[in-house]
């Protein structure tokens, strides 16, 4: 068995300072998102949970096909125009589906219609894409899972689920009754003769529970041979659709993990280990007619972090080991509160584009797509690039004929005010890749240096392209990352963990940072004094060059009773000597503040005294405005003013600067001046230049020694979020004289 390549292309990459190309001719770049709540039917609620799950396309390309779950329906998406998707309408089903192909003129869908998980039942729905109707059902007698096609267009295969009750005997199997595997013929048309179907039987197969087999997924080869995963029974079926019989069944097997985060603790540390991990593989898709590729998800006790090339035989041919969830680290994709499983790649998919085969597979926890190019059997595939892909994204699909790959993602979170269901199309061509724009490189040990969550940013006084973050609250050791701008994409090289008297500083939510005069860092530390544990003030915090607190101040008690949650947000210096002052933005306004207005605060270190000025924050139709960063500039002070809103709901994320002639801090105990505000930049345009939806949180800005500017948005470690970081090259701004 061949064992992962630590080195990949992109570490490499990084470390020797050169453009990332992901060593081919063609590269995937997202082309555009759809919001699937665009696609609801007429007089649906708009607040209604959307879901996009498993995905497919007309035969033509042209047209997308999606399962919607929580809506009982498919989804229509019109890519004639694949830069532009557009609505093209909904199809009432008597159930939830759960995956759909398209044959012909129709959609064959999955439908389950069971009672509970006791008693499971299900159809197959054949709908007419032309009518937009449901011409006809097949019972299945169980709870269907996955659906899959055969390349004549002659079969169609399906996984009868059963899927077992987690709230049984903590998860447990057996769980009656126990699935099976399915297969009809199908017509020259695309629509099914329900008297066709075959039932495959797959129990007494797996050491696992034989008698509960859990069929997980599907797919069919060249052969009309059809794998099928047991994902719970940790084993896989082969299977010949001519004669509806097994022909060959193993275990999927058991892999051993070693320098993997395996803690929950807020901290992503590459020291543990797990031994004789099943696979427990999800998706399942053929690489050719002998050998097949498995997303190894795990869903009971399992969970290989990574996927597997088998050969049909039951031989493995390559096995990831942690190699693509150092991907993950690397991109500062990792779900560090999800470490019993990590990244859990669910998603498989194989296409063909030009001369390359290659393989897609998703990872739900990162939001993630790994592309890998297969180099043959016998030969570890080679791993081109990664992708962001929404949040949780479920379904894969390959359209090599047009040049596209799409990620169909389930997770809704309009509930929560952040961003729903979206459907992401991407295009192979020439050029460069948009993504990603930060990367972390390899530390001394060869293991991926982990990051997320960058809250601020300051760049070196000498150095032009070195910048200094810090990261927030995601994790529970506040750290100072070097980063180098100079590379393509930008490199995290080195870290330091904050710490005092010897230990990680605890309790700080690290949001800003700037350049101390001694050659250490002033941080800002945000707190949380409405919290009902461990709670916190904003704190002023210095450090020496080793990040080594040397210093904490606390705001003046009369201050601190007026601070809620939202505080500081960014640390600045302006001055030297007896005119040194540190300038701290307030997210939002305190209780003693005016609506609408929040404080920069001033200390000066050489009298220890506080100050401060009020900034007029703009208005919104929707949820609030704040302050995210505070940077010195010539003249006077930049600072990020944005919203809290997602997507398209987004409508203020800009650089202001605020001229500091004339501006004198005033007392605490007394009015304060209002700053004038000049905007630099709007930012909204940079945003939606990466063709995915508006991230929220931009954190961090950064002039360095050359007057180029930065901005970094903050992932907020992978936590109800897609775990992309923009990190965006300005260049030279027009800063007021």
């Amino acid at each position: 068995m061949l064992r992962p390549i630590f080195r990949t292309v992109l570490a490499a990459a990084v470390l020797a300072g050169t453009a990332f190309a992901a060593n081919a001719t063609e590269v995937f770049n997202r082309i555009a998102t759809f919001h699937v709540v665009d696609n609801l039917p007429e007089g649906a609620d708009p607040k209604t949970s959307t879901v996009a799950e498993i995905i497919t396309a007309t035969p033509d390309g042209n047209r997308l096909i999606y399962t919607d779950s929580p809506g009982e329906r498919i989804g229509i998406i019109d890519i004639a125009d694949a830069r532009a998707p557009k609505p093209a309408g909904t199809v009432a089903l008597e159930g939830e589906p759960t995956s759909t192909v398209v044959l012909g003129n129709h959609a064959l869908v999955g439908v389950v219609t069971s009672k509970s998980k006791a008693e499971p039942s299900g159809h197959l729905a054949i709908v007419d894409l032309g009518t937009r109707k449901v011409t006809a059902k097949c019972d299945l007698g169980g709870q269907p899972d996955s659906l899959a096609k055969s390349g004549d267009g002659k079969f169609l295969a399906i996984a009868i689920e059963n899927e077992r009750d987690e709230e049984v005997n903590d998860g447990k199997i057996p769980q009656a009754p126990g699935g099976t595997l399915t297969t009809f013929a199908v017509n020259a048309d695309g629509s099914v003769d329900c008297a066709t179907k075959k039932v495959i039987d797959v129990t007494g197969l797996a050491a696992i529970a034989p008698e509960d087999p859990e069929p997980e997924f599907v797919k069919i080869n060249g052969k009309n041979e059809v794998v099928l995963s047991l994902q719970e029974n940790n084993h896989i079926v082969i299977a010949d659709l001519a004669t509806a019989k097994v022909t060959n069944n193993f275990t999927a097997g058991t892999v051993d993990l070693k320098n993997i985060d395996t803690e929950k603790d807020g901290v992503i540390s590459l020291t543990g280990k797990m031994d004789s991990v099943k696979r427990e593989p999800d998706a399942v898709g053929w690489i050719d007619d002998e050998r097949f590729v498995t997303a190894n998800e795990g869903d009971l006790d399992g969970g290989s972090r990574g996927f597997t090339i088998f050969r049909k035989d039951g031989n493995v041919d390559y096995d990831s080991g942690t190699s693509f969830e150092y991907e993950a680290v690397r991109l500062g994709h990792y779900p560090e509160k999800r470490n019993k499983k990590g990244i859990e790649v669910e998603g498989a998919e194989v296409g063909t584009f030009g001369a390359d085969k290659l393989i897609f597979v998703g990872s739900e926890r990162a939001s993630l797509v790994g592309i890998y190019k297969d180099e043959g059997a016998g030969k570890a595939p080679t791993f081109l690039q990664a992708l962001p892909g929404g949040i949780g994204p479920e379904g894969l699909l390959a359209i090599p004929p047009r040049k596209l790959f799409i990620t169909a993602s389930e997770t809704d979170l309009r509930e929560k005010d952040l961003i729903g269901s979206v459907v992401t199309i991407y295009e192979r061509g020439e050029g460069d890749l948009n993504y990603p724009t930060i990367v972390s490189a390899d530390e001394a040990n060869g293991l991926p240096l982990p990051w997320a969550a960058l809250s601020g940013t300051v760049a070196d006084a000498k150095d032009a392209g070195k910048l200094y973050a810090v990261t927030d609250s995601a994790f529970k050791q506040g750290r100072i990352l070097t980063i180098d701008a100079t590379k393509k994409p930008a490199a995290i090289t080195s870290a330091l963990t904050v710490t005092k008297g010897g230990e990680p500083a605890k309790l700080l939510d690290l949001e800003g940072i700037a350049l101390a005069s001694d050659g250490g860092f002033w941080l800002a530390s945000e707190g949380n004094p409405e919290r009902e544990k461990d709670k916190t003030q904003s704190t002023l915090v210095k450090t020496d060059a080793k990040g080594v607190v040397t210093e904490e101040i606390a705001l003046p008690e009369k201050l601190a009773e007026q601070a809620t949650r939202f505080g500081f947000e960014g640390v600045a210096v302006t001055g030297s000597g007896a005119d040194e002052t540190i300038w701290l933005a307030v997210q939002r306004e305190w209780k003693d503040d005016p609506k609408g207005m929040t404080k920069l605060l001033a200390y000066k270190p050489a009298t220890k005294s506080w100050a401060a000025v009020h900034y007029p924050l703009d208005k919104t139709e929707k949820g609030w405005v704040g302050l995210s960063e505070i940077t010195a500039a010539p003249g006077g002070l930049v600072v990020i003013e944005r919203d809290n809103q997602v997507g398209r709901d987004a409508k203020i994320k800009k650089l202001v600067f605020v001229p500091l002639e004339g501006i004198t801090p005033a007392p605490l105990d007394g009015p304060l001046p209002v700053v004038a505000k000049k905007e630099l930049r709007d930012l909204l345009p940079d945003l939606t230049a990466p063709k995915g939806f508006v991230l929220d949180k931009v954190e961090s800005f950064a002039l360095d020694a050359a007057g180029d500017a930065y901005v970094i948005t903050d992932n907020d470690g992978v936590d109800d979020h897609s775990g992309e970081t923009q990190f965006l090259e300005l260049g030279k701004l027009n800063l007021p004289m």
